[in-house]
């Protein structure tokens, strides 16, 4: 079974079996970059715009005059620029689409936009409005790893039905929004989208409580951003489903060697790295999921891996800035993220106003859990009484 949120992909990523292999590689990558010291031959366009064969690799040619040239296979998941530039629009079209087909089938409070980031990066984002309904309040989702926004649509509805506002980004490389699918640069920029994002949604909603919510690395960037004190004076809590607040590789050594895999092979994919654990008890609900053609089913790659235990060590380190009322929810049979990261962000954060809720036997995904809709309601409860 595939996983998501930050997963257990990302311990079976960096284990000792999989490190060897990045070594190798490592080594592969020395030796073909040794003997590139002539130029490299120019391609005609012609030549490049030649069919590829049906296994995606570039067949030898020979050059003018009958002498052969060097030909470097590249690996799959070094997608070329305009590729995955195809390949976002095309989720992005998805995206866009399965909105309009809610509108027509009577969900007229829900719409999508566009936002634009500080790098130029183009963010699919979304919302639900309340219909007959005064807005007393606005919540912001962030999906967790390889999601989208989309995933929350029944918790938004349910927002709506009690008066909140929902809206929800793509972070960069997922759902309908900019870069390679499933592939994360740095979850600071993600950090940085969530604080632009959250702007945006105040200076359209001037004089209404705000609230955050986060699922599992979701939750991770919610935190971080809520450590910057201009972000804990715009909005008035945070809520945290399975945090991947404490996650660690299986050897310490990774945390030295991740850097230079990083550098090396940022958006390679190992199968090793698909973990077994199921993330709910409800078979359906997992079906659906797996079946999204939104949500990434792939590998987790190095540098994502790289960059989730990045945050999760300042998250370690700073949990204590946390000073932002926060509800922190984590089932105890969660095998993905540590629910004792939850509680050691409940024991340090300096936050005064702070709650944890401790589900006896739940799994990672909480809100596809049999007990979803209760789940949502705890929620609910808690921004209700602080509006």
């Amino acid at each position: 079974m595939l996983t998501s949120g930050a997963s257990g992909r990302v311990t079976a990523l960096f284990s000792l079996r999989v490190l060897r292999g990045l070594v190798l590689l490592l080594r592969a990558a020395a030796l073909l970059l040794l003997p590139f010291r002539w130029r490299p031959r120019f391609v005609p366009a012609a030549e490049r715009s030649a069919p590829t064969p049906a296994d995606g690799r570039p067949e030898s040619s020979s050059r003018k005059g009958g002498h052969s040239g060097m030909v470097v296979r590249v690996p799959a998941a070094m997608v070329p620029r305009r590729q995955r530039e195809q390949e976002a629009a095309g989720r992005r079209a998805l995206a866009m689409r399965l909105v309009v087909e809610a509108r027509k089938e009577g969900q007229r409070e829900r719409d999508f936009s566009m936002f634009t980031t500080t790098r130029g990066d183009t963010l699919f984002t979304q919302s639900w409005t309340p219909v007959n309904t005064e807005t007393r309040g606005v919540v912001v989702l962030l999906h967790g790893l390889n999601e989208h926004s989309g995933r929350y649509d029944h918790f938004a509805k349910k927002l709506n039905e009690n008066g909140f506002k929902a809206y929800a980004m793509d972070w960069i490389g997922h759902g309908g929004s900019d870069g390679l699918h499933g592939y994360v640069h740095s979850l600071d920029y993600a950090v940085s989208d969530l604080k632009a994002f959250l702007e945006k949604v105040l200076a359209e909603n001037p004089g209404i409580p705000c609230f955050c919510y986060g699922h599992s690395t979701g939750a991770a960037i919610v935190l971080k951003a809520a450590c910057d004190p201009k972000v804990e004076g715009w909005i008035k809590g945070i809520l945290l489903t399975s945090p991947a607040v404490h996650v660690q590789p299986s050897h310490p050594i990774v945390m030295v060697l991740a850097p230079v895999f990083c550098l090396v092979a940022p958006k390679y994919q190992f199968s090793a790295a698909n973990g077994v654990s199921p993330v709910s008890r409800d078979a359906e609900a997992l079906r659906s999921k797996y079946s999204d053609p939104l949500v990434f089913t792939g590998s987790i790659r190095v540098r994502t891996g790289c960059e989730i235990l990045r945050l999760s060590t300042y998250l370690l380190q700073n949990l204590y800035k946390v000073n932002i009322p926060f509800l922190v929810l984590h089932g105890t049979s969660d095998t993905l993220t540590d629910p004792g990261g939850s509680q050691r962000l409940f024991d340090l954060a300096s936050a005064t106003d702070k709650s944890i809720k401790l589900y006896d036997g739940l799994l990672h995904d909480l809100l596809i859990e049999p007990e979803g809709d209760k789940i949502m309601q705890d929620m609910i409860d808690w921004v209700s009484s602080r509006v």
